[in-house]
């Protein structure tokens, strides 16, 4: 059920900034800044050989990373993320193993343009996990 690792999100007070650190130390390719309202976030990727790490920035004062980000001025890991085959499915066997997830469980799109949804840290280690489709789902 569960895929490869997609990304590591750290949350910054400024994506871009953090992004180029990557890009100039290490010669990650570093996507455009990409602002995304439905989740209060402004993110920034470097694409390493074997996964991403994103740069998340708080979009407003409303962000639900804005206090994470006051906390830690610095940044810091805000969760990490997995692909999974199918996210319905996925979200289903984990709420009957006991996991909870996070709003109303309904996925939103997320930053690659595929349905994530977020599970509670305190069932994961103080981890956030976030899930992500990995790719469609065939209709028949």
């Amino acid at each position: 059920m569960l895929g490869r690792l997609n990304h590591v999100a750290i949350a910054v007070a400024d994506a871009e900034k953090a992004a180029k650190i990557y890009g100039t130390a290490f010669g990650a390719e570093i996507s455009a800044t990409v602002p995304l309202p439905e989740h209060g976030v402004i993110t920034v990727f470097a694409t390493l050989p074997n996964t991403k790490i994103e740069f998340i920035q708080p979009l407003g004062a409303d962000s639900p990373i804005a206090k994470f980000v006051e906390r830690n001025p610095d940044g810091g890991i805000h969760h990490i993320c997995y692909e999974v085959p199918d996210i319905i499915a996925a979200r289903d066997n984990l709420i009957k193993e006991g996991a909870r997830v996070l709003g109303d469980g309904q996925p939103k799109i997320g930053a690659h343009g595929k349905p994530v949804l977020f599970l509670h840290p305190k069932d994961f280690s103080g981890a956030l996990v976030e899930i992500e489709q990995a790719s469609e789902i065939e209709q028949s």
